[in-house]
Order: C-alpha cells, then structure tokens, then sequence
C-alpha cells in the first residue's frame, strides 16, 4: 500500500504535506500483522475501527496535538479571592485528545472488566490502537498508561473494599466520571535509586476512630500532577531502611467527604517533550493513602506497575518511529531535486531503510510481548519469564532507537523539519523521554540482567524462540542463520549475567534484542507469504545489527538495490529477493 494523497502540481511548493493520509491504510504492514496475530474474525470485527483512527490521527488529533503541545497545562494555586485551589488548566485540544483516548477508544480500561464473566479483547488490541494514536498524540499516552497500569496493579495487590469502590470509576469510559491515575515515586535524593526514598507513611487515627494511613514527603516528579489516583511508594515509620521498608499506598485527590486530600502541587515541570502533559513536584502534607498490599513489598508491587509503563513506553516508542518514517517515506516519494523523485536516489533508500528496521523491530517486538502477556495473565510460566525479559530489552533499546529514527527522519525534511510547524521537532522533543521514564538506559539495562541472573528468564525465553523458529518452516539457510545467532546471543547475555560484567550488560541486551526482532520477523514473514517483506527484514537486521563491518572497506550491496526498493516503496518482496539479502556464510 502506498501512499496516494493528492500534491500539489510539481514546482508549486515542493513541500509535501502528509496531512489527511491515512496512517492505517498507507502502512503497507500493519494490517496484515494485525489480521496474523487477531485472527481473522476479530481482525475484520476491528477494521473499520483501526481505518477511522487511522485517518484520524493524521487529521484532527494531530490538529489537536500541534495546538497542546503549543500550550502547555497552568497551574492555578488561588482564586481570585485568594482561596486554595490546586487547579490545572488544560487546553481545550488537550481536553479532546483526552476524551477520545480515555472514552472513544477507552485505552485506558480496555484491559479491566468492571462485572465477573465480562471479556476484554486481547492486550495487543489495546497496544495497536495506542501505537495509531501516540502516531498523533505522544503526552497524554503517559497518563493513559499509568491509569491503565494503576488499575491492575489495584486489582493485582489493592484489598478487595478498594478494589470495589475505585474500578468503575478507573475502567469508565464516561469521561465526566472516569478517574485517572498517576504514580509518585521520584523523590531529588532518590531517583533510581529507590531505597533511598524518604517519604514517610504514619499509621495515625481519623475522626471515627479508625485507623488510616498520613502521608510526608516531597515527590520531584510526578506526573499526571493532577491525577484522581496515584500509587505512591513510602516508608512506614517503624519500617527498616532500604527497599526492603517500602510500602505501596493509593492516593486519592479527593477524599470521601470531597475534601481535598493533604497534597500540594508545588509547581508544573517545563519539559523538552511531553509539554501537553501536567508533570509536577507535589508535597504530601499528612496526606490520607490507603495501604496496597503488604508493608516490605512495596517496591516489588509497583515493579509491576512500573514494567507495564516501560513496555507502554515500548510501543509509544514504536509508534513514534513509525511516525517518522510515514513522514520521511511521504516526503521522498513527492520532493524532486535535481530531476528525480527522491526515493529514486540510491542513498535516500538506504537512508530510509536505515529508519525503517528499527521501526519495525519494535513494532514485532511489542506485538509479541503483548500476545505473551495475555498467556501469561492466563497462568503461562514460559509466557511469564519471557515478558519479564522482553520488557526491559524493549524499553531498551527501542526507546533509545526511536531518539535516531526521529532525527534521521526530520533530516530528510530537511531544513522546513526543524519548523515548529511540523511534525518533526515535536517527534524529535518527544522521543528522548523514552530513555528516561521508568528507568534510565543503564538502570533498565541492569534490569535485562537482573531477569537472566535472579529471574531466570533467558533459558525460557531462548526455548521459545528456538520453538517458533523451529514450527515456522523457514527456508534452511535462514533457520541456520538464526538458530546460530539466537544461540550466540543468548550464550553471551548468561554469561555477561552471570560474572557481574555490568560494563558489557548493554551490549549484550541489545546483541538480543535484534536477534529476537530478526526471529519474530523472520516468522511473521513466512506466515505472510507470498509478501516475504517482514523475512528480508529479518535477514538485513542480521546483516546490518549483528554481524562485523568494517568500516574501512565497504562490503559490497549488488545483492540489496532491489529488496531495498521493493520495501520502501510498500511492494511484495519474493522469496527469492529476501533470500538474496541473506548474509552469506553466516550461520
């Protein structure tokens, strides 16, 4: 599928303008991996819906997102009668992305029945229409997902009173009674370090004589600043000090009286991305919280919350790439310069191919992760182990391929791309959150580590990757190729894990990484025949992530020209074509 938007008549601008393509429709892989993983009956049951969005974000939502990200939330402390306030003014834009993220498509509580028996689609149903939508709208994807991950992490942990007055409101879709959620965890001395979180939880006595739970401390980074619910981690007074005292307390914004809580928000962060969204540092002055679960796990029950924020930042990673490569492939099929479309010239293909595989990579990777949660949720340990080490690996590597793939693209915009005007910089601002949010590289890197070493994830996750290599029916050679690699990687993580070579852990983690993409591709690819796109995909991630180059001696690339072609211009690639690209003697 490519993409067939109206331009003006050559020479009248020159600047091609995506607005109203369809970022549905114009992706040639998107529905046919939806329609792989869904199944056929559910695929066409979501169709019309995906095609809306789809057309949607590209249109109105990016309208929308352009003018958010243009005026940032205020925050209100007084009225002008000088009582307190709190108040967070959003903009009206800002407003619409929410009610159509929160009660349109209900990205937030899609996961979480309300009634016993009642079904929810399947999490990669969710994680598809986020990866549409943060294609528009990247902040507001943050409190969506921490409204999403609170909810199951209150039903996973939170006492069963809780759990009943908090998850109708929490998995509505009636935008003037939902709740949304935050998580308050980043203090100024204790950033990833979180056993040195300060915050203090006092067991005190409320006015009926009932025992209830006061909240002390200063949070740095909050946000959501504004949010109905947040998970908060704090140290109980008689709790022992380092990780092992924390507890998990639920902070309401407004107390059953409707009082508000004993919260400050201090002041709103001014932030190089994600400025359509209130983040801010908040004072707990003897706020009321409610205790989640045990007194000690504290940390280890918001772990959970805190891995489905990374993976959400996986596919918001995704999504960002995905965008950009839309805008880059847009551009070169419709600028000319010096006579020639620009997709024509052989290095912009290679410069868009360049965009193109770590955009797909994430893209299979969080696809698969959200087909293994659904196991897992379902009692599946391999499933299990395998999202505990999939995770991390795509907050990665991903969120950190997403910052490249940004740039990359505005520069084939060129100089209009650096313009506020567009997509780009906005693109560019936004993917460098990735990196940070829930944990930095190095520290989500230590946690790919920590899954090998304390969790024993790599030996279950190799076995399953080994399993589907195995039952896809590759071509020889490729299942060679991979099988090879598959085992060197793995080989190399264990061992790295193992020693405590903290140095190598990156390294290491993205070597897996980008053969666990090259499998899942090479394995989607196989099942989409006669398309062999996603199959040549898998063999140039081999070639071009995994395999020495040296830099001195360019090898030579007679072989790609033509794969190169087919898959930046959206068409079929043979068997023969992604067998061509298979790097030789590799295996």
């Amino acid at each position: 599928m490519s993409d067939t938007t109206p331009q003006p008549a050559p020479g009248a601008s020159n600047i091609p303008d995506s607005r109203g393509i369809n970022f549905f429709t114009s992706d040639p892989d998107f529905a046919g991996l939806l329609k792989l993983h869904l199944g056929d009956a559910l695929y066409e049951e979501l169709n019309g819906q995906f095609v809306e969005l789809g057309q949607r974000a590209s249109g109105e939502l990016d309208v929308w997102a352009l003018s958010a990200d243009k005026n940032p939330p205020q925050l209100r402390h007084r009225t002008r009668r000088g009582e307190a306030l709190q108040s967070i003014d959003k903009h009206p834009d800002y407003v619409a992305l929410e009610r159509v993220a929160y009660a349109e498509l209900g990205l937030a509580s899609l996961s979480h029945a309300t009634r016993s028996g009642e079904k929810t689609p399947p999490p990669l149903v969710k994680y598809a229409l986020t990866f549409l939508f943060v294609q528009a709208e990247f902040g507001l994807c943050c409190p969506v997902s921490m409204t999403d991950s609170l909810t199951r992490t209150l039903r996973k942990f939170g006492a069963p009173e809780l759990v009943a007055r908090f998850l109708p409101r929490l998995a509505s879709r009636d935008f003037d009674a939902l709740f949304q959620g935050a998580m308050f965890m980043t203090e100024q001395a204790a950033g990833s370090d979180v056993a040195r979180i300060a915050t203090r939880a006092t067991l005190a006595t409320d006015a009926q004589g009932e025992p209830t739970w006061r909240l002390f401390g200063d949070k740095w980074f909050c946000s959501n600043a504004d949010a109905d619910l947040a998970m908060v981690l704090a140290r109980p007074d008689t709790a022992p000090a380092g990780i092992n005292g924390l507890a998990l307390f639920l902070l309401p914004k407004t107390l059953p009286d409707g009082s508000r809580n004993a919260y400050r928000i201090v002041r709103l962060k001014d932030k190089l991305g994600s400025r359509s969204m209130a983040s801010g540092e908040i004072v707990l002055d003897g706020a009321t919280a409610y205790l989640i679960g045990e007194v000690g796990r504290g940390f280890h029950q918001m772990a959970d919350m805190i891995n489905m924020s990374r993976l959400s930042n996986g596919v918001r990673a995704a999504g960002l790439m995905r965008r950009a490569v839309t805008e880059a492939l847009h551009i070169a099929r419709h600028r000319e310069a010096f006579g020639r479309k620009l997709i024509d010239m052989p290095l912009m293909q290679r410069q868009l191919l360049k965009l193109m595989l770590p955009a797909e990579q994430a893209r299979s990777m969080f696809m698969q992760i959200a087909l293994l949660l659904d196991q897992a949720d379902a009692g599946d340990q391999q499933a299990a182990k395998c999202v505990r080490i999939l995770t991390p690996l795509i907050k990665f590597r991903a969120c950190r391929d997403a910052r490249r793939v940004t740039g990359d693209a505005m520069e084939v915009r060129g100089g209009t791309g650096y313009i506020e005007e567009w997509s780009d910089a906005r693109l560019v601002r936004d993917a460098h959150l990735g990196s940070i949010w829930e944990g930095t590289s190095n520290i989500v890197a230590l946690d790919i580590a920590r899954a090998v070493k304390r969790d024993g994830a790599l030996e279950p996750l190799r076995a399953y990757l080994l399993d589907r290599l195995d039952a896809a029916g590759l071509p020889a050679a490729s299942l060679a190729v991979l099988r090879a690699a598959l085992t060197r990687a793995c080989d190399a993580l264990a061992s790295v894990a193992e020693a405590g070579r903290d140095e190598w852990v990156r390294q290491a983690g993205t070597a897996l990484y980008h053969v666990s993409t090259a499998v899942l591709m090479a394995c989607e690819g196989v099942r989409l025949a006669p398309d062999y796109r996603r199959l040549a995909l898998a063999h140039l991630v081999v070639r071009h992530k995994l395999l020495p180059t040296d830099p001195l001696n360019p090898r030579s690339s007679a072989d790609e020209p033509g794969v190169i072609d087919a898959l930046v211009n959206g068409r079929s690639v043979t068997l023969e074509q992604a067998l061509q690209v298979l790097p030789a003697g590799s295996a």
